[in-house]
């Protein structure tokens, strides 16, 4: 506890510290924790869920917390054996120390021996019955084993998958239920995956500026002239954020004046796991042009500015769209056509899972109608992102499943930061929604 370098570190920093070094797979427990750092029991705990949230740390049934290696996110779309264990609820038979490895195809063993292996290979899971040849050709084609309806293996097995390192899984579940599980979950990641973090846009650069509380105006000008930014975090002597600096807040300033007096306190911040689009809201409704990216401990990771936003969110947009969402399922069943006045409108029918329990069309599904149609007729005029900051809704009459509906937009006004949208949804000719909304531009700084 007394080494140097770890007197200006917490207790809460010195316990993850800690954890990073530990070996993969070690095990770790608050109370072992707590002896060997000699903190509280409550320290460690925070401490270890935290390490838990930034993935140093994994917590596994009938195992307990053990440390695993951080997941990349350009691998998110991949499952770990050990992950499909928890999936499906199983038990890892034999291949302990497979668990790691990540699959790349799942097979589902429901087809003669000889045409089943043909799909076979190595990096797959294969799920099927209690059939040992296949267990056995499966493991040495370099594949895992999940085999369902609760049934288990031979002896041989489990020490040809303990030799090989891939696992043998058992699951109580049928091999249909287990497939389904399965893909739900690779299904979820592809949607993760295209949700871009401020952690995937944070410049690697390990030298970020920023200035001290002491720092005189004198030398923020200078670091003005020498980065050519204007906007700098304020950070105390742990590296803590405690403020920014602007332009506006140097006005009038004498040259000796430290930055304390001046800067603005208690900045909003973000975390490397906040999204873009959460970023970019924030500086949309508060105003602001710069995000100080921050740990846990308030610690500056680096800085993030509206311009490293908004050509994110421009590149979020050219990439194909892997797993759908709940909003993109609801609008894919809607078409895009003008009438004679060359208005845009939208098109679609209520299906059953747009309804509610009474089997009309649920308010929540309208108004996402509503917001999707009036972004898209926005995009019609002017491009680049928007934020909604206000909606007015008038449900007027309910709407029946089967029903065919019509969504037209209308633009009443927009100018380069602001937009403001009346839309009107129709059925059979008659008005039975209707909303009016406000939002605010993404620009560049």
């Amino acid at each position: 506890m007394d080494e140097t370098g770890t007197e200006s570190l917490t207790k809460h920093e010195q316990i993850l510290r800690h954890i990073e070094s530990l070996k993969i797979g070690s095990k770790i427990s608050v109370r072992k924790i707590a002896d060997q750092l000699e903190v509280s029991e409550g320290t460690a705990y925070r401490a270890i869920k935290e390490a838990e949230n930034q993935g140093l740390v994994s917590t596994k049934e009938r195992v307990g917390t053990v440390r695993v290696g951080k997941r990349e996110r350009r691998n998110i779309d991949k499952l770990t054996f050990e992950e499909v264990v928890n999936i499906v609820d199983g038990e890892v038979l034999g291949g302990m120390n497979g668990l790691e490895k990540t699959l790349h195809k799942f097979v589902i063993g429901a087809m003669e021996l000889d045409a089943m292996m043909r799909y076979v290979e190595a990096g797959s899971l294969l799920i099927v019955g209690n059939r040992e040849e296949v267990h056995r050709l499966a493991l040495e084609q370099g594949s895992g084993v999940l085999i369902t309806g609760g049934f288990h293996t031979s002896p041989e097995m489990t020490k040809l998958a303990d030799k090989l390192e891939l696992p043998i899984i058992s699951s109580s579940y049928d091999s249909f239920t287990v497939a389904s599980m399965i893909n739900r979950a690779i299904y979820d990641r592809l949607i993760k995956k295209k949700i871009l973090l401020v952690e995937d846009i944070l410049t690697t650069n390990p030298h970020v500026f920023a200035l001290k509380a002491n720092s005189s105006v004198k030398e923020w000008r200078a670091l003005v002239e020498e980065t050519g930014h204007s906007r700098f975090p304020v950070t105390d002597e742990w590296n803590r954020v405690i403020g920014l600096v602007a332009p506006k807040d140097m006005l009038g300033a004498d040259a000796g004046q430290t930055v304390d007096r001046l800067m603005t306190r208690n900045p909003l911040t973000v975390s490397p796991q906040t999204s873009v689009a959460s970023a970019a809201h924030m500086m949309v409704w508060e105003g602001i042009e710069l995000l100080p990216v921050v740990d846990g401990n308030r610690k500056m990771l680096g800085v993030i500015n509206r311009n490293d936003v908004l050509k994110a969110m421009q590149y979020i947009q050219k990439q194909p769209q892997n797993g759908e969402t709940f909003e993109d399922l609801i609008w894919g069943r809607f078409e895009e056509f003008r009438d004679e006045q060359g208005n845009v409108v939208f098109r679609g029918t209520i299906t059953p899972q747009m309804t509610n329990h009474l089997g009309t069309v649920s308010e929540g599904v309208l108004t996402t109608l509503m917001t999707e149609a009036a972004y898209r007729v926005v995009q019609t005029v002017k491009k680049g992102d928007l934020v909604m900051d206000n909606m007015s809704t008038y449900f007027i009459k309910p709407v029946q499943i089967e029903s065919e509906i019509q969504i037209r937009p209308n633009i009443l006004e927009v100018s380069r930061k602001f937009g403001k949208i009346d839309v009107q949804i129709y059925h059979a000719g008659t008005l039975v929604c209707r909303a009016m909304l406000t939002a605010q531009f993404i620009d560049g700084v």
